[in-house]
């Protein structure tokens, strides 16, 4: 049984997608919601889907690794960030090599690096007049968006769509494929119900 823990700093949509995903999924749990906001929505997924949470103080994060005591004591395998927007410190990316993963939504490299998340994304795609967007799913470095790309699927916009729009053409993906790609990681050749190949990069 591989354990997962999802870091989220807002309403959790994404890491709600993944409880409901894993739910009935033999071979992989989640195990703990992790999160640097006390009213983060986040929190009432994990409750009522009965999941120990743990609530970071940035100097916690930071300036300490007994979140690894944590970690190890839930037995984690893997790091999933979803909405977490704090940037992900050394010693926990050397703890956990190429088994941190994050979500994107844009077609790395493009509109990547600090500052770039959610609105700030689809606000400059649409300054910039794209025809074609996307989510990118990544590993964790210690730089923002910096690591190996894993998957991206695309969506064709429309000269009329405003950013709104591309927001929500884009969570469409993220919903669709972040769960199931994260599974195909971890557990190799399981079913995981979606084409993944046809929109692998």
């Amino acid at each position: 049984m591989k354990r997962i823990a999802i870091f989220a700093s807002g309403g959790g949509s994404n890491a709600l997608k993944f409880l409901q995903y894993f739910e009935d999924v033999a071979d992989v749990e989640i195990a703990l919601i992790v999160t640097n906001k006390s009213t983060a929505g986040v929190l009432s997924h994990a409750a009522a889907y009965d999941i120990s949470t743990l609530v970071l103080s940035r100097p916690y994060f930071y300036d300490s690794s007994c979140i690894l005591e944590v970690l190890h004591a839930e037995k984690i395998d893997m790091i999933v960030l979803a909405g977490f927007l704090w940037l992900v410190p050394g010693y926990l990316v050397a703890a956990y090599p190429q088994h941190i993963v994050n979500i994107h939504p844009a077609l790395l490299p493009l509109y990547g690096g600090k500052g770039m998340y959610g609105k700030h994304v689809h606000k400059a795609v649409k300054a910039a007049g794209d025809a074609v967007t996307g989510m990118t799913v990544h590993y964790v470095n210690e730089q923002y968006d910096d690591g190996g790309h894993i998957y991206q699927a695309k969506c064709q916009l429309s000269e009329t769509d405003t950013a709104e729009d591309i927001a929500s053409k884009v969570l469409a993906l993220e919903h669709r494929y972040y769960a199931p790609v994260v599974h195909s990681i971890l557990v190799p050749g399981a079913d995981h119900g979606i084409p993944l190949e046809s929109h692998k990069i």
